[in-house]
């Protein structure tokens, strides 16, 4: 699904209350260039997507979250609204195989529950983009996790780290639930969380002091599509463009949230220092089973 400038163009002229003449003049360019964009007789170029885009939100108007109220509002009773950062677009059909094998969960179509939660994540790439999404859970099977040892142990062997412990049975167990679904819903693992786990996985902390600093740094949850099935239940809402202002705005709130999420983490290893076992124990002790 393509960029809808076309109705942004009109709504935002709308809530402003500007002429086509009026937007023209503020962005720069000439009145056939918005005429043509709002009634879709042309594709829109990129410069003109940023100049547009950014100019709506440096006016206070995030016109993706109006998108979202009205998705939100229309949503039918069973389904759920969610979010998928994009580096650049979705071509194609969605697929759960075209992924890479060393996210949290493998292979799959990742998505994220809340609007901010998306767009921070792939704010650091300059085509990044974000699509609305209803998803349909009916008959399907879900896999859910908390922030707990599962979890750790599942997200190291998909990212690749859990090196000699890799084929240990109780790791083997862990990996055939994450599979045994149509979609899995799970605490997001971002670089920071991965680095905890790595030294829960080095033998440096325990799984009592993983657990505490990696709630520390709790991020929200991801809903992973792991079927096909499952990817024939989404539907694509809106495409929605991100200018550079946006992503910056976002990368700063999680650039805030993300000292105060560090400063925790150190102190849960002070706190819960001693409490748990290391990794050697616990798969130790899964084979002793």
């Amino acid at each position: 699904m393509d960029i809808n400038i076309s109705k942004d163009i009109l709504a935002i002229r709308e809530i402003l209350n500007l002429s086509q003449q009026e937007l023209a003049d503020l962005l720069g360019v000439q009145q056939i260039t918005v005429s043509r964009n709002e009634i879709g007789m042309t594709e829109p170029s990129a410069a003109f997507l940023e100049k547009f885009y950014t100019f709506a939100f440096d006016q206070n108007i995030s016109i993706n979250r109006l998108k979202e109220m009205f998705c939100q509002e229309e949503i039918k009773r069973g389904h759920l609204l969610l979010y998928h950062g994009a580096k650049d677009s979705i071509n194609g059909n969605i697929s759960v195989s075209s992924g890479r094998t060393n996210n949290d969960f493998g292979p799959g179509f990742y998505t994220g529950e809340t609007y901010s939660q998306a767009v921070s994540f792939v704010s650091g790439f300059e085509d990044s983009s974000l699509y609305l999404i209803d998803f349909d859970s009916k008959g399907l099977k879900c896999k859910k996790y908390s922030v707990d040892r599962e979890w750790m142990l599942t997200i190291a062997y998909y990212r690749g780290t859990l090196g000699r412990y890799r084929d240990d049975p109780l790791v083997t167990k862990v990996i055939k639930e994450s599979r045994k679904c149509d979609y899995i819903i799970a605490p997001i693992a971002d670089n920071r969380m991965f680095q905890i786990i790595d030294s829960f996985i080095a033998g440096e902390i325990t799984d009592e002091q993983c657990k505490h600093c990696l709630a520390a740094t709790h991020l929200g949850n991801q809903y992973v599509l792991v079927s096909e099935r499952s990817a024939e239940n989404l539907k694509v809402l809106e495409h929605c463009y991100l200018s550079q202002d946006e992503k910056k705005y976002y990368q700063n709130i999680r650039s805030s949230e993300a000292k105060l999420g560090n400063d925790k983490v150190k102190l849960a290893r002070i706190e819960y220092r001693g409490q748990g076992q290391y990794i050697d124990e616990i798969l130790l002790e899964g084979n002793k089973g």
